[in-house]
């Protein structure tokens, strides 16, 4: 849930004027509020701390996993995008066209999502990178804290 902000704003796009989530310092004398281009998260300011997870599967398989994690609320959000990947595996060149899944989720869920995502990937050694953000927009990563929770 979004909760309500300090100034009478409205951010295009936004379900309801009012509604940002945005702290009052964030917000211009007129009411609109500032769009920071990176607001920085952790011990020097406010915002949850978010992780983005990176794993290379087979096209195949792409949907199940996307899905299984965000039934179990692992994750916030899945970006699914075509990648070829080139790599060398057991001494043989492979070029495969795999789906690069792009994960939100709160860092100290990451382990989790790390454990389940091996467990439901075909391959022997998957790609699975963890990312901490280091800043953002404060809303979007108030929401993906939120839609994570269990």
């Amino acid at each position: 849930m979004v909760s309500p902000c300090a100034g009478p704003c409205s951010i295009p796009g936004s379900l309801q004027a009012g509604t940002c989530g945005l702290p009052e310092e964030l917000h211009l004398s007129t009411g609109n509020p500032i769009f920071i281009v990176m607001e920085k998260t952790g011990n020097r300011g406010p915002g949850p701390e978010i992780c983005v997870i990176f794993s290379t599967v087979p096209v195949s398989k792409s949907r199940e996993i996307a899905r299984a994690l965000l039934g179990r609320h692992l994750v916030a959000c899945v970006n699914m995008t075509t990648v070829r990947s080139w790599y060398r595996w057991k001494g043989e060149f492979c070029d495969d066209e795999e789906h690069l899944l792009i994960l939100k989720t709160r860092k100290e869920m990451a382990d989790e999502v790390v454990r389940e995502l091996k467990s439901l990937h075909p391959y022997e050694v998957p790609e699975i990178i963890v990312l901490q953000v280091t800043g953002g927009h404060l809303p979007y990563l108030a929401w993906v804290h939120e839609e994570t929770q269990e």
